[in-house]
């Protein structure tokens, strides 16, 4: 199986996947400390092998809602933005709430984002992402996130269709873009 980046398409899946295959892990071997054990040292060192399986137990239940775009929706947006950069599979805390980002494109001063959480605040976190990108140096950047798939489709072939007349070369700068953004992603 590949392993999936982090910024790529079902990145979200991964690590909830990953998660329980650890936790279930670290289980068994605490299993069998604990019964192959046969003092007392053995049988405390078995309960205590069952405190990181607890630990990556209560991150995939936190990440439990958190899932990946949609395979389709994502070769339907790299289809569009072929000269500008992507990320998929964004959680961001941003108003004490995490809210998943499907994908972010980033084309020289204009970050464009799409939820599907229709209960997210968009505006909230179009500032949160603003905030992050001048607090490195970033001013003047465009940030909008929406919550419709169809205008953000639209939004993105527009930024698309910019760069492919302007042949301005940002790849630079949108890669230390799109680094900050993964940073601030859990």
């Amino acid at each position: 199986m590949k392993k999936i980046q982090k910024g790529d398409p079902g990145y979200l899946d991964q690590i909830k996947r990953n998660g329980i295959i650890l936790a279930v892990l670290w289980f068994a071997a605490a299993a069998v400390i604990f019964f192959a054990a046969g003092n007392m040292a053995g049988c405390i060192i078995g309960l205590l092998c069952c405190i990181p399986g607890l630990v990556t137990l209560l991150r995939v239940i936190l990440r439990r809602q958190l899932v990946s775009v949609d395979r389709s929706r994502a070769e339907e947006i790299l289809a569009k933005t072929g000269l500008l950069t992507t990320c998929f599979d964004l959680a961001l805390k941003s108003g004490g709430r995490l809210t998943e980002v499907d994908c972010f494109v980033i084309s020289s001063y204009n970050v464009y984002g799409y939820t599907h959480d229709e209960k997210a605040d968009v505006e909230e976190l179009s500032g949160f992402v603003r905030r992050v990108l001048e607090e490195n140096g970033y001013t003047g950047i465009t940030v909008k996130v929406l919550d419709r798939y169809k205008p953000f489709l639209a939004r993105v072939e527009g930024a698309n269709n910019i760069a492919s007349v302007e042949h301005e070369d940002t790849k630079e700068r949108e890669a230390e873009i799109r680094r900050l953004l993964l940073e601030r992603s859990i």
